[in-house]
């Protein structure tokens, strides 16, 4: 049998690992690093698309960073295939909305969407941690609380996002809402040790692979509930 260009493509994807009711990793880029915000109202709009598309699932929303050319979420999908229709969502709205008000036609993204979940532990404060230092590694911000467009002015400082929910790692970091804040915003701003960098590398590997962010215990037991998508 011979098959087509198109479908020697699709059988050479990588299947996706999606655990329910465990955190994952995505990470959205533009199409051959072009940016996907040009202004506030941008922003704004993707925020918008992405609150309805949360809503119609169970999902739960913990981190975000919007940053030029790419978006990283923290999404914990209560169904296998919630994070799939939050993308597509996306894909249908917010891509629509961006083709509309730029006269441009054909995707937004760059391929598929990176995806990795997160054990719940000290590797899910990290990698929300990894998410919103993205504008400071990126030098367009010397603090994270200075970039309006991520999940650290929730989590930090207590400003309002429906967007988001908090996660069960950062509710243990204090018994009243002030001192999670307080905890969290001085963890973040704080020096990395040599393990920090070393999860941070751990984030940064496994999620370019599409495999889990955890440590060696995590990986042995998420094995049996693993599920795989091809999307």
């Amino acid at each position: 049998m011979t098959l087509t260009p198109k479908e020697r493509q699709k059988m050479a994807r990588r299947q996706r690992i999606i655990i329910s009711n465990y955190p994952h990793h995505i990470i959205l880029r533009g199409n051959n690093k072009t940016f996907i915000f040009h202004s506030d109202t941008d922003r704004r709009t993707f925020i918008r698309c992405l609150l309805q598309a949360k809503l119609k699932t169970n999902s739960k929303i913990y981190a975000y960073c919007l940053m030029p050319n790419h978006v990283h979420l923290l999404i914990e999908p209560a169904e296998k295939n919630e994070i799939s229709l939050i993308i597509q969502s996306l894909g249908r709205k917010y891509v629509q909305y961006f083709n509309r008000r730029y006269k441009r036609t054909g995707t937004l993204w760059e391929g598929r969407y990176k995806s990795s979940p997160v054990s719940k532990d000290k590797y899910l404060l990290a990698c929300s941690r990894y998410i919103e230092l993205n504008p400071v590694r990126a030098e367009i911000v010397s603090e994270p609380g200075e970039y309006q467009w991520s999940s650290f002015g929730f989590r930090a400082e207590g400003k309002p996002d429906e967007l988001l929910d908090e996660d069960d790692v950062y509710s243990k970091l204090g018994a009243t809402p002030e001192e999670r804040r307080l905890a969290y915003k001085r963890w973040v701003e704080g020096v990395l040790t040599n393990e920090d960098w070393a999860i941070i590398r751990h984030i940064r590997e496994s999620t370019q692979r599409g495999t889990l962010i955890g440590n060696h215990d995590f990986q042995e037991k998420i094995v049996k509930s693993m599920y795989y998508v091809k999307t």
